[in-house]
């Protein structure tokens, strides 16, 4: 007697069917000459199935299953579909390429599956939407604190966690950095929150904290339009994203690293407007600027900026280049990153990873028969004995070189490697600088100098005299101290100067040179130039009421050792 399995058959006829659906599926694909994809034979990328909301997933039959970087690819039941057509139309015009897979309706339900396993906070974002710079130049407008950048950021979170997309956050953060002249963004996660910093004026300042359940569609987001992978997280990756505001192109360099509660980002902004200064309002004091005027006008020689990260070099070598851009010089730069676009300059941007660095740079950059290079660092022994042959041969270059003071310049230098005999022969003058804030016109404050800081600013005041006695100094019994308004977002500054001190290379200097000299024999040296110190060149803008006594004591030792 036979024995009829019902459920066994029914199980048979479902498989049979599963068959000639996946063998329908690849006809298509060969008639269609796209690539067959089965989803149920490999894993689906949660973050780059998020990619697209579920809903329009749903709608347009199709699932993308594996992003890296802007490359996207998308397994689809009808590659033919207006619906499909629209998706693919709208992440070209978004710089991202997208690779199409047929599938069949089966294995999509198996991938939309997934979007289970997202969590609620991950579905919030509705895809890859760009940037908007006209919402951003809205925004931008209506900031002027960062009491309204705070307050305008913690409102739209609410609309993220009801469901809504997270771009319009993206671009009120972006909005409210560049109305605040922020120069980076932090993005710092914590247990169960992160918090976003901006950085004014070289201080970090709190603009907000966002829920844990926010962070997550929001670091996805950056993530995308910075072209980086979504599924790398316990790696370091750098990217990047431009705006447009107001016909200004904007650069946004993003920077995420692995931490205890996840990703950690940095968005640095490259804004043209807060390095497009004229060497006259730098801040360099008047002799010292016509010492620089001096040193340009030479037809050959290496020109140092030092100083730490954010001290403002970049700002000062573009002055410089401005100053000596002409029909008649041929200039190349060789720049990490290119932060301005200057007309008339050939511009280059290292790339290490592909073996273009900055010793490779000035190699091919000599080759192009310059009259002017510009080298954004001198890192190591090679680069800078290439620069200094380059200074010696004709050739006017300019450079940076991580030292803490001018004098400390030549003995960096010759702890690189170079040849000390011919250091004095090339190098014409290095300049160090900081960056320090100016005190809010607003609400400053008049107070009187005692105690000591009365006595450190009356022995500046005495050297000064020494060495510039004809130099008018501001009254030494008031300064001013910073307040607190609306104006400068209750810190008191506003805005920043710079503070210098410059060593030429003369004949005192090229003797010392050749022995091998310390910091403090090359400061001795110099002593005869009469060149102010970044500590007299600070007490003067004290005086004179531009920043306070303790913004200058955060960049510079007031306290080191009188030379």
């Amino acid at each position: 007697m036979v024995h009829f399995d019902e459920e066994k058959q029914d199980a048979r006829i479902k498989e049979l069917r599963a068959k000639e659906e996946e063998d329908f599926a690849e006809i298509i694909a060969a008639k269609v000459g796209l690539p067959y994809m089965d989803l149920s034979k490999i894993a689906i990328n949660t973050d780059a199935l998020g990619i697209i909301h579920e809903t329009d997933a749903r709608k347009a039959s199709l699932a993308c299953f594996r992003a890296t970087g802007k490359l996207l690819d998308i397994a689809v039941a009808s590659p033919e579909s207006p619906e499909v057509k629209a998706i693919i139309d709208d992440f070209a015009g978004k710089g991202f390429s997208t690779t199409l897979y047929v599938a069949s309706k089966a294995s999509l339900e198996r991938a939309w599956g997934h979007y289970a396993d997202i969590a609620a906070s991950s579905q919030t974002h509705a895809g890859i939407i760009a940037i908007s710079d006209e919402d951003i130049v809205k925004y931008l407008d209506s900031f002027t604190t960062l009491a309204e950048v705070k307050q305008a950021i913690t409102d739209e979170e609410a609309s993220v966690r009801s469901g809504k997309g997270i771009s319009r956050l993206v671009e009120i953060m972006l909005a409210g950095a560049l109305a605040l002249s922020s120069s980076d963004i932090h993005l710092e996660p914590r247990e169960s929150s992160v918090r976003i910093r901006y950085r004014l004026d070289g201080v970090l300042a709190d603009a907000a904290e966002l829920s844990a359940k926010t962070s997550h569609p929001l670091l996805m987001r950056l993530k995308l339009v910075s072209a980086m992978k979504l599924n790398v997280t316990s790696a370091a990756q750098d990217g990047r994203f431009s705006i447009k505001i107001k016909g200004s192109p904007i650069e946004i360099r993003s920077s995420v690293i692995p931490g205890a509660y996840g990703e950690s980002v940095v968005m640095r902004i490259l804004n043209p407007e807060t390095i497009a200064l004229t060497l006259e309002k730098l801040g360099v004091e008047e002799e010292l600027q016509k010492i620089f005027e001096a040193e340009l006008a030479k037809p050959n020689g290496m020109i140092l900026l030092t100083g730490p990260t954010g001290s403002g070099k970049t700002t000062t070598l573009y002055a410089f280049l401005r100053r000596v851009s002409n029909t008649g010089n041929k200039i190349i730069t060789i720049e990490d990153p290119i932060e301005y676009h200057m007309e008339g300059i050939n511009q280059t941007q290292i790339e290490e990873g592909k073996g273009y660095t900055f010793l490779e740079g000035l190699r091919s950059a000599l080759r192009q028969d310059p009259d002017i290079i510009m080298v954004g660092e001198i890192r190591d022994k090679e680069t800078a004995e290439v620069a200094v042959n380059a200074a010696l041969t004709g050739h006017l270059v300019f450079s940076t070189l991580h030292t803490n003071n001018a004098a400390g310049t030549i003995p960096r230098l010759i702890d690189l490697g170079v040849n000390p005999k011919v250091l004095g022969s090339a190098l014409t003058i290095s300049i160090a600088q900081r960056l320090v804030r100016t005190l809010c016109s607003e609400c400053r404050q008049e107070a009187i100098i005692s105690g000591d800081e009365a006595e450190l600013i009356k022995k500046v005041l005495a050297q000064i005299h020494e060495r510039r006695p004809e130099l008018a100094l501001p009254p030494a019994n008031r300064y001013y101290k910073p307040g607190s308004c609306a104006s400068c977002g209750e810190t008191g500054y506003r805005g920043r100067v710079g503070i210098f001190e410059a060593l030429m290379v003369d004949a005192a200097i090229t003797e010392a040179t050749v022995k091998n000299p310390s910091e403090r024999e090359i400061t001795v040296a110099a002593l005869p130039q009469h060149i102010l110190s970044m500590r007299e060149d600070g007490i003067i803008k004290v005086l004179r009421g531009e920043t306070s006594i303790e913004e200058l004591g955060r960049v510079i030792d007031l306290h080191a050792e009188f030379v």
